[in-house]
């Protein structure tokens, strides 16, 4: 029982994998939601143990690509049976457990925080992120010039789309801005820009995996999962043992405080159109800062927060390679030029909150990979790459990257296309 193909002990493993194969020959799976878990565990933690064994592949992040971008492989190639891709699309799709798992690590890393450098923390991330998102539009439009694209074409529909913030939040509203601008087919603007920004996903995990690396090589440069020097969470590490006075109405109580801030979160998306990651984000703050939660309820949080990460994070990234990540979408992106193009894109933005972060007193890999967020697949890229770089706990400094600057990159795009036509 303690030999673990990931968390699941082998022989539960095999009675799960015996069962649902036994089901899917009948073709009669289950809908249920225990059965969705069983599929979504199994199949996260096979991919992610592959990735993590691998040489050099699994040093950088191994783990998370596979759990990924497998599943996405292996539904293009029609290897996963029909009634197994469609259970987890449409379980996937209808219950958006993505914003449960966003919601827990942010509420659980927020509380955890000091509160003397979290503000500090919030003000200095802007200015790497800033500093890369004008040093990665400069490089990378150069490049895709240099290379024969043409800049406005470079600007418009590669760079800008590496930097919209995702699928939902970037490359949509990015394509129905430009279809009303150009006056050209919003499909196929849509169809021109995602795999862009998938492409731009997964040059932004590798890159966070490498980060991973080099801070085991060089630990002077990284705080391990902390964004500042002097910082010091008031909750146990991810190498430290919980509280033995921890109790499970503590447990419960922080989850549906978690929840409690994701429904808060969506009515500031109603009023004031806010995403609701970045408003639960702010209001998460406040708490913190005001001392409005208990020491119970931060430590319940960081139970929370710990389940999430470790029993979570491989099925949801397994999840979102079969129903969120079409493997032909990604390969549109394999020409040479465009590859090239998006590979310096990327590496500017990463490379330049190394640097600038350092500058403002932030940890220089920490503050690199809180940029590269700012080039991943919105939230599912935001998950992949803390996997990745092994550090879950960035995630509230990843939304204000993906989300904000995403945001603001796609409105200053729209403004600069219709003020150049």
């Amino acid at each position: 029982m303690e030999l673990r193909i990931g968390v699941i002990p082998l022989p539960v493993y095999v009675v799960c994998t015996g069962v649902l194969a036994y089901f899917l020959v009948k073709g009669q799976l289950p809908t249920e939601i225990n059965v969705a878990i069983a599929v979504l565990a199994i199949g996260g933690f096979s991919c992610a143990e592959l990735g993590k064994r691998l040489p050099l592949v699994g040093k950088i992040g191994g783990g998370a690509i596979f759990a990924t971008f497998i599943p996405s492989v292996l539904v293009y190639y029609q290897i996963l049976p029909a009634p197994l891709v469609t259970s987890i699309t449409d379980f996937t799709r209808n219950t958006n457990f993505l914003y449960l798992f966003i919601t827990a690590i942010i509420v659980g890393s927020i509380l955890g925080m000091d509160r003397k450098v979290l503000i500090g923390g919030f003000a200095r991330i802007f200015i790497p992120l800033a500093a890369g998102s004008i040093a990665a539009g400069l490089v990378g439009t150069a490049v895709g010039t240099l290379l024969g694209l043409g800049a406005r074409h470079t600007l418009f529909f590669i760079v800008v789309p590496i930097m919209a913030g995702g699928v939902g939040e970037g490359a949509i509203p990015l394509s129905i801005g430009y279809s009303a601008i150009l006056h050209q087919n919003q499909g196929e603007l849509f169809a021109t820009v995602l795999p862009v920004v998938m492409l731009g996903s997964l040059t932004a995990i590798l890159l966070s995996g490498a980060l991973n690396l080099l801070g085991k090589r060089l630990p002077r440069l990284t705080g391990e999962g902390r964004l500042q020097p002097g910082e010091h969470g008031e909750l146990p590490t991810a190498r430290q043992d919980l509280p033995a006075d921890l109790h499970v109405s503590d447990v419960v109580a922080a989850g549906l405080f978690a929840i409690s801030l994701y429904l808060l979160g969506l009515l500031c998306n109603r009023l004031f159109g806010l995403p609701a990651p970045v408003a639960m984000l702010f209001i998460t703050v406040l708490v913190k800062l005001a001392q409005g939660a208990s020491p119970q309820l931060q430590t319940g949080s960081f139970f929370v927060f710990r389940f999430f990460q470790v029993g979570v994070t491989y099925p949801l990234l397994f999840a979102i390679g079969v129903a969120m990540t079409p493997w032909h979408t990604l390969m549109a992106a394999f020409v040479l030029p465009k590859l090239i193009t998006i590979v310096s894109t990327v590496l500017t933005l990463v490379t330049t909150g190394f640097f600038v972060g350092k500058w403002v007193n932030l940890y220089p890999i920490e503050a690199a990979i809180v940029n590269a967020c700012h080039s991943g697949q919105g939230g599912t890229g935001d998950v992949a790459i803390l996997t990745a770089a092994n550090r879950m706990q960035l995630m509230p400094f990843a939304q204000i990257a993906t989300r904000i600057g995403g945001a603001i990159t796609v409105t200053l795009a729209l403004i600069l296309l219709q003020t150049g036509g």
